[in-house]
């Protein structure tokens, strides 16, 4: 996968480079020797202009075992420009994720107060009045199900997400604690003896171009097993 980055790019140009992380693969990796987006990406920007040192700047970030949409940005420039459009929530993100729970509710609004948790690289649900706790808001809307005798319902439930807030590991765990937790989950759901990797997938990304301001739109179908078996996916 790694000698073929092209592949996993959706869009480049001089400002910034649009990829599909696959999952399993960090953004960034603190062990020598461990590929990750950082690295390879640098790798091929450094491929195309020998003797460069390429800048890339990672302005938001998917968990190791999350796929989906990334943008990363070519230079400083360009990297303030989306920083702040994060950062003001203007940037239009969706996930796709798999649980085999259905709620009562086929459309839901979640608000909740996350404390994360550096030494266990955790989160969890706190009181609004916890020290260093931060709000944690998403909308959720169940798609589709499928018949999977691995599950403890014997189904996957596919689920479509938009985010409000971007806190860490916050999808898995506000949907854990609504009594939805993903498929493939081993943090936050350990009960899971489905056997199926975690099912989240990053699958929309919408952001104004942080140089010309054009309104740039990426989609992308996740290649998880979760997902196998869901029509018009």
């Amino acid at each position: 996968m790694w000698n073929n980055i092209e592949n996993m790019i959706l869009y480049e140009d001089k400002e910034i480079i649009v990829c599909h992380k696959a999952a399993g693969i960090a953004v960034q990796s603190a062990r020598i020797g461990i590929p990750d987006m950082e690295s390879t990406l640098k790798n091929y920007l450094a491929s195309k202009n020998p003797g460069t040192m390429p800048y890339l700047g990672i302005v938001h970030r998917l968990d190791q075992p999350v796929e989906g949409v990334l943008v990363f940005a070519k230079n400083k420039r360009a990297a303030a420009g989306l920083t702040g459009q994060i950062t003001s929530g203007s940037v239009t993100k969706e996930y796709l994720a798999v649980t085999d729970q259905k709620p009562e509710n086929v459309q839901g609004h979640l608000e909740d107060y996350l404390k994360k948790d550096g030494k266990t690289n955790t989160s969890a649900v706190v009181t609004s009045k916890t020290d260093r706790a931060k709000k944690a808001v998403l909308d959720y809307e169940v798609l589709n199900e499928v018949s999977d005798e691995r599950t403890s319902t014997g189904k996957r439930i596919l689920v479509r997400i938009q985010l409000g807030t971007g806190r860490h590991h916050q999808i898995r765990v506000q949907m854990a604690h609504a009594g939805m937790p993903l498929l493939g989950d081993r943090k936050y759901n350990p009960e899971d003896s489905s056997g199926l990797p975690l099912g989240l997938c990053s699958c929309h990304l919408v952001f104004r171009h942080p140089v010309t301001g054009k309104k740039l739109e990426f989609q992308v179908t996740p290649k998880g097993e979760c997902f196998a078996g869901f029509p018009n996916i």
